[in-house]
């Protein structure tokens, strides 16, 4: 409550003669909370607290910048308070493609999420972004036999289990480093792009890196919250590197390359969110994100079974955690 009182004494600071309700927005992973303040005139204000003992907010300044300064639609911020940790911000409305997005509209406001995508990655410059290099990948991909496997499973891996994951994310790591690089959002899905005008609104970059460039496409196309048909994705993954490629973009002149960069991406990512949504609901108590962690693991049991190099990851994950059981998935 004490939080929420000095939010709301530092709104009044910035609009001392204009009254506002002040209500929940949303709320991510992270520490981070947003609040919605409406006026008398009816125009609304996104307000982001962020403790700074937890959050850092320059980040989220210093990408709001570059991605917007690339032609996308980010929020933009009004006021800065990063001594507190409020930031306020222009309202990208309340509706989240995961809640827009269905047969109908779903070829057009994929095309307008990757043309946003496009701009993005076009705008990418060396030493702008943190890279995501071989460190932070592997930590990401540390975190599944930390939390997902001993923490939700509780069942630790053996010698001959360690050594085969190993040789696994070794394989995944020298396909990911050996990407071209570009900004990569880092978290660009159904819930984090708003259905807006223009679409998309784009959210929660604060994470943002230099890294591999078909990352994004598996955050929103391998999206945890939302299946599509296969043959449908493979469409919009070939619009968008068609269109890539005309903008110069470097992406494998070969479909069936990128196709397989873009699936081998799609692993490192799965196996990173199986360990987070576990520590979120473990560490955190957030357990709505165990009803998402079966269409995660399915996704990466899927990509498995495609490529003989990734069979081993496939078997370890049927000895863990066998097809029949779902250990951890109900109550």
């Amino acid at each position: 409550m004490q939080r929420l009182q000095q939010l709301s004494e530092w709104l009044t600071s910035q609009f001392p003669d204009a009254p506002f309700d002040l209500a929940p927005a949303s709320a991510d992973a992270s520490f981070r909370r947003y609040f919605r303040a409406t006026f008398a005139d009816g125009q609304t204000r996104i307000v982001m607290d962020a403790p700074p003992q937890h959050e850092d907010c320059r980040p989220f300044l210093h990408i709001a910048r570059l991605f917007a300064d690339a032609g996308t639609h980010v929020p933009h911020i009004y006021a800065q308070d990063l001594e507190q940790g409020f930031l306020l911000l222009s309202d990208l409305g309340g509706t989240t493609y995961l809640q827009a997005l269905n047969q109908d509209n779903a070829q057009e406001l994929y095309g307008a999420a990757t043309d946003a995508l496009l701009l993005i990655q076009l705008a990418s410059r060396d030493n702008e972004l943190p890279l995501y290099d071989e460190a932070l990948l592997r930590r990401e991909l540390n975190l599944f036999p930390e939390w997902y496997v001993n923490k939700h499973l509780a069942t630790p891996l053996n010698e001959a289990q360690q050594a085969t994951l190993e040789s696994v994310f070794r394989r995944i790591l020298d396909n990911n480093l050996a990407q071209p690089r570009v900004y990569v959002h880092r978290d660009y899905h159904s819930r984090n792009l708003m259905f807006t005008e223009p679409n998309p609104g784009i959210l929660d970059f604060q994470d943002a890196v230099y890294g591999p460039i078909t990352y994004d496409l598996a955050s929103l196309f391998k999206d945890a919250y939302i299946r599509w048909e296969e043959e449908q994705v493979m469409d919009w993954l070939i619009r968008y590197w068609e269109k890539a490629r005309r903008a110069g973009l470097p992406v494998h002149h070969d479909f069936g390359e990128f196709y397989r960069d873009y699936e081998w991406m799609g692993v490192q990512r799965h196996i990173k969110v199986l360990g987070i949504f576990a520590r979120l609901y473990h560490r955190d108590g957030k357990e709505g994100y165990l009803n998402d962690m079966p269409l995660v693991m399915d996704n990466l049991r899927r990509t498995c079974e495609r490529y003989i190099d990734l069979k081993p990851l496939l078997l370890l994950l049927d000895e863990l955690e066998p097809r029949d059981t779902q250990v951890g998935y109900t109550f």
